[in-house]
């Protein structure tokens, strides 16, 4: 099959916005609560007119700061309850939220208020305002407003509330300005992180943020959703944690903002969300983590032994079901290992999405098999997050599902995924030629290898522009090979090379947080770093197990024939990483040249 398409069961009021579904809720069911807030450790319930009233409040003090329909207002700040209230008081005037990422650099910040032409910054705290001041030029914004105020000052959202009720705004202003907008309208400016070049400015209307919200509550996700709880986590400038935060208050579920993901899992026990929505890399860090502790406590073997049962049992469910004696090793395996897999994410969990990078079909059956079924979907910031995703009744681990209602998906000649539907971007800002070159015939252009099975479903293969060429002219996409080698708990990131090469290597960093355990465990010294013991026998051999596994999904000729320990583990701060946690490929490459030109040297 080479192209799929999925009708619509929804309809899309051209009159209405984004932020419709707070006011019509506040109206409707005053006191129903859908959004808890974090205060001194307890999540305490903001009924919804509430967070109506609070909404309005910095609406009105957008309005006296003199911010008009269709203006840019940038927020740059973590995952907090400030943060979706502060964007749906910006479209509530009819203006547009420009999100940027709090870890970003000066540099990245004075690009995106160039281009956007902000007219008014909302920054969250001290490590923003610190970036802004190396700013020589805010452009076009005329006042920098934090959340998290210093000394005296006064929060952005009392801030606003006070000056909008000093100027005499009233509410009537904000609903016949909140009247004006429809879903044509612009309703953000997105920043892709991009790994090569400038972040271009993804321009998404009210019709594709909603589009991607009844789309979603329309698949059976909708049921996990609905009378479910979620805690958000991952940062609100990425287009799918903001998709579905929508989706969750327009479904009547009770979100909880968070960003301190170090310790998640005291929240997942108090919150219990039935809803969890993640990227590969936590996932991949609760597995490893998980899987170090029962090495460390003498269980490596059993350990072992329930990873090897859940995934035959996963894969059992899409063959007939489990025999009997495989469910009576599953049975087992549930009291001694899944459960407290289980109990870490909150015990209550009904369905896990991962988005944003592959998860692998390994990990995929692992989850299933334990019993948290992980729900991979493929889409990106041009397509409003999600456009395929698998879904309970209609999934199969590895593929990232079908099209969402509404949505449709098509393989071109040369196996590059081709996107349409209503979630698909406008263009880009001020950009035509980039736009022109993306979307072609409504048919936009991801730049992303993949195929499509006889039931529709899409398989991501690799990047167009990371295909690997070797000199003996063998196309290697590195995805596979690079997700397997993190399956490992020791390795944190991993980078095939081979371009233009005789054989394929790899560049792997090492697992800050595993690398302590694994030095005790091997008698290493406590102070040693990767660097000191990146040529140590033990890591080289513990590596190259993990080579030997990641070769076993490959043929020989894909397979890595030598692999690189780097000093440092890639990061976005150091460069390496955007902010979704995608590598630099170029980057890495020209940091560790040297690296790689050893590799093919000897």
């Amino acid at each position: 099959m080479r192209e799929i398409s999925v009708p619509a069961n929804y309809t899309i009021d051209p009159s209405a916005s984004t932020v419709d579904v707070v006011f019509d809720v506040a109206r409707t069911d005053p006191e129903s609560v859908r959004i808890k807030r974090l205060v001194e450790g307890n999540w305490e319930p903001v009924t919804s007119k509430q967070y109506e009233q609070q909404i309005l409040g910095v609406a009105k003090g957008l309005i006296a700061q003199g911010v008009q329909p269709g203006d840019r207002v940038a927020l740059v700040s973590s995952t907090r309850y400030e943060w979706p209230l502060i964007d749906f008081a910006i479209w509530a005037i009819g203006a547009v939220t420009v999100p940027v990422y709090e870890t970003s650099s000066a540099g990245q910040i004075d690009w995106i208020l160039q281009d956007s032409d902000a007219v008014l910054m909302i920054i969250e705290g001290s490590k923003q305002a610190a970036e802004v001041a190396e700013l020589k030029d805010l452009y076009k914004v005329q006042r920098v407003l934090r959340i998290d105020p210093e000394d005296e000052e006064t929060g952005a959202v009392e801030a606003l509330t006070t000056e909008g009720a000093d100027a005499g705004v009233t509410d009537e202003q904000v609903h016949a300005s909140r009247a004006g907008v429809t879903a044509d309208d612009l309703a953000t400016l997105i920043y892709t992180s991009g790994t090569t070049g400038r972040p271009k400015g993804c321009e998404l209307m009210h019709s594709n943020l909603m589009s991607e919200a009844d789309a979603i509550l329309a698949s059976p996700f909708g049921d996990a959703i609905r009378g479910g709880s979620n805690v958000m986590f991952l940062p609100l400038a990425h287009v799918l944690a903001r998709a579905v935060n929508i989706a969750c208050f327009k479904g009547g579920a009770v979100v909880g903002h968070f960003n301190d993901t170090r310790n998640l899992v005291p929240q997942f026990s108090v919150f219990q969300p039935t809803l969890i929505l993640s990227v590969p890399r936590v996932f991949e860090k609760v597995f490893a983590s998980a899987q170090q502790s029962a090495v460390d406590g003498g269980k490596g073997k059993i350990f072992d032994a329930a990873v090897q049962t859940a995934i035959e049992y996963s894969q059992s469910l899409d063959n007939g079901g489990a025999g009997l004696l495989l469910k009576a090793k599953h049975a087992l395996f549930d009291k001694l290992v899944y459960g407290k897999l289980k109990a870490a994410l909150g015990g209550n969990c009904k369905v896990a999405i991962s988005g944003g990078a592959p998860l692998g079909a390994r990990l995929g059956h692992f989850f299933r098999g334990v019993g948290v079924t992980v729900m991979e979907g493929y889409g990106l910031t041009e397509t409003t997050a999600a456009i395929t995703v698998n879904v309970a009744g209609a999934q199969k681990v590895g593929t990232v599902g079908r099209p969402l209602a509404g949505q449709a998906a098509k393989i071109a000649e040369d196996g590059e995924i081709l996107l349409k539907g209503s979630v698909v971007f406008r263009g880009y800002w001020r950009n035509e030629e980039a736009t022109r070159t993306a979307i072609e015939d409504g048919w936009f252009h991801t730049g992303d290898l993949g195929s499509i099975d006889d039931d529709g479903f899409l398989s991501i293969t690799g990047r167009k522009k990371e295909l690997i060429v070797t000199a003996g002219g063998k196309n290697v996409s590195p995805a596979g090979l690079e997700d397997a080698l993190r399956g490992n708990a020791l390795i944190s990131q991993a980078m095939v090379v081979g371009d233009a090469q005789p054989f394929i290597a790899a560049l792997v960093t090492i697992d800050p947080e595993a690398f302590p355990q694994w030095k005790s465990a091997h008698g290493k010294p406590e102070s040693a770093t990767v660097a000191d013991l990146r040529n140590d026998p033990d890591l080289v051999a513990e590596i190259n197990r993990a080579v030997a596994v990641a070769n076993e999904t490959v043929s020989k000729a894909e397979a890595i024939k030598k692999v690189r320990i780097l000093p440092e583990d890639f990061s976005e701060e150091t460069g390496e990483m955007t902010p979704t946690m995608k590598v630099k490929r170029n980057v890495v490459s020209q940091k560790y040249a040297d690296d790689i030109a050893e590799i093919y040297a000897t």
